[in-house]
């Protein structure tokens, strides 16, 4: 395992973080974790919770975090950045090829039955590109680091990724309690976030309005991720919608204000493609808007993402990346896959189940740690039952291997300990141009030994520097 902040061997802090350990000598535990009990106390009057699905008991939790920051050198971030920025490319070339011509299933890159027998795959978008030909306006790219000088590309959130109020959140708590750090250490800044987004979405419109109208749409204040639809449109300064405050006339989406009919031209919706229209999709949605989408095909709103863009993220497509990298753009992934074994295949299938144990499992369209297998931390018995689930539906799940993912410090009541950690970066996407978060969310493992940094499943986050050495 790759600690980040000590070299194991030599027992010697890395040079990255030698400012924060030389502060951290003359810190006192105590005082440490009261200041912890503090930004516990200071997210809960801000409100920062999720909620958890299917837990009567606890439906809202608050989002642990930990002090200690995880730090990064600016130079390897910008290998990450041009990593990323190629990876998004690529992607969104691949959607507009799939929805149009299909020219990477026709010379048999990728299986038409995974592209064309997808739930992710929308009929309903063929033959039409989205404003400004961009289907991944935002994007979570989940990063893992397995050694000092390897990221890896763990998974693609390009449907509705969540997590950038949380990001903002963290950095803005460490410069409450910690200001002195931040003399110590050039960080990169973060708060810019909204504004990047504003700006993003207002470029892609094809709005001839000289101040497009742009709104949130939540699901409404159950949903797990409500505080970020609340905090993103406060902070961009735009309407936080609901299905029930759009109205459809004339093809437009308008809303009625105090001040009379106004349209909508942009659309950051924050749901799912299944819910979004009950007359295109889902007909028992209860949290769309009949004939949105509609209006959309029409070209008089623009939603963010692009409806159907889910299939980029399929995990059983994410295993394709490699090819598709080198079908559109002629190049070599600057940030690799992790190895992946489609189980959907029948050589494949074999060797999943004969070393379920050793890999870990997961469904093609899952998200937040559900619905997965750690094989080595897992009972027989539990082996036993997921190995049923697979065998009755093989093309549902993909798997992976059990990686020694990096570790960074976490604050304990006995001081410092190791916890594995990954790095969810936000990248924004408009007409030739893609910027990227410095740094991102970085969600760590609460317990000793554990892989799951989900928030819904016991992690936490922490605030991610960017800094030059």
């Amino acid at each position: 395992m790759y600690n980040e902040m000590l070299n194991i061997r030599s027992q010697k802090v890395r040079n990255l973080y030698k400012n924060l350990d030389n502060w951290l000598s003359n810190q006192n535990i105590n005082s440490l974790m009261r200041q912890s009990i503090k930004a516990e106390e200071l997210f809960r009057k801000v409100g920062i919770t999720f909620n958890v699905y299917g837990e009567d008991e606890a439906e809202e939790r608050l989002i642990p975090f930990d002090l200690m920051p995880r730090i990064i050198d600016s130079k390897e971030w910008n290998l990450i950045e041009k990593g990323i920025t190629q990876r998004l490319i690529a992607l969104n070339m691949f959607l507009e090829d799939i929805y149009s011509k299909q020219k990477i299933v026709k010379e048999n890159i990728i299986p038409s039955k995974l592209i064309n027998d997808n739930a992710a795959f929308l009929p309903e978008m063929c033959d039409f590109k989205p404003p400004g030909g961009i289907y991944t306006h935002i994007s979570g790219i989940d990063l893992v680091r397995t050694s000092e000088k390897n990221f890896f590309v763990l998974e693609d959130n390009l449907r509705v990724p969540s997590g950038a109020s949380y990001m903002i959140e963290n950095r803005s708590t460490m410069m409450h309690m910690f200001p002195e750090l931040f003399t110590i250490y050039n960080v990169k800044p973060v708060f810019n976030y909204p504004d990047l987004l504003l700006k993003s979405l207002i470029k892609t419109s094809k709005s001839s309005s000289r101040k497009p109208n742009v709104a949130v749409l939540t699901p409404g204040v159950f949903n797990s991720a409500y505080y970020e639809h609340t905090f993103l449109a406060d902070e961009m300064g735009v309407n936080l919608l609901e299905w029930r405050d759009l109205l459809i006339e004339d093809n437009k989406v308008v809303i009625r204000t105090t001040q009379g009919i106004e349209q909508v031209d942009i659309i950051y919706r924050r749901i799912d493609d299944t819910y979004l229209d009950p007359l295109s999709f889902n007909p028992d949605s209860r949290i769309g808007s009949p004939g949105l989408f509609d209006v959309y095909r029409s070209g008089n709103v623009m939603i963010a993402n692009a409806p159907g863009t889910g299939i980029a993220d399929d995990k059983a497509v994410y295993s394709y990346i490699p090819e598709i990298i080198k079908f559109y753009l002629n190049e070599e992934p600057i940030l690799k896959n992790v190895k992946t074994w489609r189980c959907s295949e029948k050589k494949s299938l074999k060797y999943v189940i004969d070393n379920l144990s050793k890999l870990v499992v997961k469904e093609v369209h899952g998200s937040g740690g559900y619905g997965m297998l750690i094989g080595p931390t897992s009972s027989k018995k539990e082996i036993e039952k997921f190995k049923q689930k697979l065998i009755s539906k093989p093309s549902n799940y993909i798997a992976q291997p059990t990686l020694s993912l990096s570790s960074v410090p976490i604050l304990t009541k006995k001081g410092l300990a190791p916890r594995h950690v990954d790095l969810r970066p936000f990248a924004l996407m408009s007409p030739n141009d893609i910027k990227i978060t410095n740094g991102g969310l970085s969600r760590v493992a609460l317990k000793e030994n554990s892989l799951l940094v989900n928030s819904s499943q016991g992690g936490g986050t922490k605030d991610t520097w960017i800094v030059d050495q």
